[in-house]
């Protein structure tokens, strides 16, 4: 599974950027208010730090509106992928971007059918968001794995982006419902990281090493 990291803060994308764990980056109009910066500004500063996708989200409801946004905004770098709702607006726009050569990122997708739709017009990515499911008792996990079904049934091409990822579990869970990518908070990224046994394990390891009094150098 590929990892993005859902941020626009370009200090926690270079650290990550350097573990060589990450595969691409996804903002939105909510990151980028959040960071208080040139909007455009942080999508170049982005795309010459990683070589992977860079999501950069139309701000436009209407179909002219998106192309003529989306058009603008992959100008900036061959990585920018456009972000776009799925809205019939939005498909038909996803529809002209596809026929273009122009990656596109297909959000706030909460059913399979919207999925679907999505595939149908070839949508590069289809971001099913998993928290906000979970948020009103409906499991984002299963919405996964009924995309993953539909997909593959008809050979879609379209790769399962797991948004609104809040916890470690969402990330194992995305994995094992068959998601191609998760696109995941630095901070979830850090915690992966971490279980309590590698901790008490290599503290063991230490002691032991340095009652040897032995060095490698």
């Amino acid at each position: 599974m590929k990892f993005f990291v859902d941020t626009a803060e370009v200090d926690d994308i270079r650290e990550l950027q350097a573990t060589g764990l990450l595969d691409g980056v996804t903002t939105n109009p909510s990151l980028i208010a959040k960071s208080g910066r040139d909007f455009k500004q942080v999508i170049a500063e982005i795309c010459e730090i990683v070589d992977g996708p860079v999501s950069a989200e139309v701000a436009a409801l209407d179909v002219e509106g998106m192309i003529a946004e989306g058009e603008h905004l992959a100008k900036i770098a061959s990585n920018v992928t456009i972000k776009i709702p799925v809205t019939p607006a939005g498909l038909k726009a996803c529809k002209h971007f596809s026929n273009n050569g122009i990656k596109t990122n297909v959000t706030l997708c909460f059913s399979a059918n919207q999925a679907l739709l999505a595939a149908k017009v070839g949508a590069t990515y289809i971001s099913p968001f998993i928290g906000r499911l979970d948020d009103i008792n409906l499991s984002g996990m299963d919405l996964i794995a009924d995309i993953r079904t539909i997909y593959d049934n008809y050979a879609f091409t379209t790769e399962i982006l797991a948004a609104s990822i809040r916890t470690l579990n969402h990330v194992s869970d995305a994995a094992l419902s068959g998601a191609d990518v998760a696109t995941i908070p630095p901070a979830i990224i850090h915690k992966m990281y971490g279980h309590p046994l590698t901790d008490k394990g290599l503290e063991g390891f230490v002691k032991d090493w340095a009652s040897t009094g032995q060095s490698i150098l």
